[in-house]
């Protein structure tokens, strides 16, 4: 249950094979325009990834979606169907995941299955929805005593006992120690092995490079940039980054001029160096520092990740 598991790439959507279709969607809250002309699609059986920090329009964007809040302007379809037009008959093709969902605490595993189960024409068989959230041992327990991965699992065993088409997840991981977090991750590319869509949201860089077959990077409402992780590693990025820490660094102009330097990044603690010729750039930062009586602190040399992604887009780090 612990293995990390590998992202499949799954392919683009096709206009007309599309489970999703988000069109240039806005929603304002007074003054805050908390989604700002969103767009894209996602493909079937595809994990998508709505990537970015809280307060960056991915929830609003979800639940959208989920038929829970009207935009103000755009368009939006899941499974063919306009949300406007038809939000009762997708409801009962969707399984929803809340960011924090009331769990009646007096009601066992059991009953509030069974319960949920009731709402739908259609159900899975609950034994078989413990079984797959490994949540037989807790059956007969009252929801207020699990723990926080246990309550998480709970959750997304909710989301999926009218047996939905398509799986909606915000955060699901959110609070999770290492090994439970990994837990979920399994559960994830089960659904997706049984041939569900799934649109997810994450604030983590890690669930997003290992979950999700294509990503959108959210930031203030706006989607910045959309495609697989190599994809997105690639269009920006064909250098190392050579990181080391503010603190005690020569000024930021001495530091673009070093040999071999195509850009700097730079964060309240953090420098990023990019560049083609890692010996050329680190023997004049070290002849640089040197002459000034300093060192490079916590020097490190890796290639682009993901999270240098995001801090090219935004000017700043993503974190947890």
């Amino acid at each position: 249950m612990s293995q990390p598991v590998a992202a499949v790439r799954a392919p683009r959507p096709d206009a007309a094979g599309a489970v999703i279709r988000v069109g240039e969607v806005r929603k304002a809250y007074g003054a805050v325009q908390a989604v700002d002309g969103v767009s894209f699609e996602v493909a079937p059986g595809e994990i998508f990834g709505l990537l970015g920090p809280n307060g960056a329009g991915k929830t609003t964007t979800m639940e959208m979606i989920e038929g829970l809040h009207q935009p103000d302007a755009g368009t939006i379809e899941v499974l063919g169907l306009d949300v406007r037009r038809n939000a009762s008959q997708i409801k009962h093709r969707i399984g929803v995941q809340l960011q924090t969902a009331a769990l009646y605490p007096q009601l066992t595993v059991e009953e509030l299955l069974r319960l949920f189960g009731s709402f739908y024409g259609r159900q899975r068989p609950v034994d078989q929805v413990l079984e797959d959230l490994e949540l037989g041992e807790k059956r007969t327990a009252q929801t207020k005593t699990l723990s926080g991965g246990q309550r998480q699992r709970l959750s997304v065993a909710l989301a999926l006992v009218n047996d939905p088409e398509v799986v909606f997840l915000d955060e699901p991981t959110t609070g999770l120690d290492p090994a439970a977090r990994q837990g979920l991750w399994q559960v994830v590319r089960r659904m997706q092995g049984e041939g569900r869509t799934i649109l997810m949201t994450t604030h983590y860089m890690e669930e997003a490079e290992a979950l999700c077959d294509r990503l959108a990077i959210m930031d203030h409402g706006r989607i910045l940039e959309i495609g697989t992780v190599d994809d997105l590693i690639g269009r920006r990025f064909q250098e190392r980054g050579v990181r080391f820490l503010r603190r005690d660094a020569p000024p930021e102009d001495q530091l673009r001029g070093l040999a071999g330097v195509t850009r700097l990044v730079a964060e309240d603690d953090e420098v990023v160096l990019f560049t083609r010729d890692v010996p050329a750039t680190v023997g004049a930062l070290l002849e640089l520092t040197t002459r000034a009586g300093t060192e490079p602190a916590d020097l490190m040399i890796r290639r682009a990740s993901l999270e240098d992604v995001f801090l090219d887009l935004t000017g700043r780090a993503l974190r947890d």
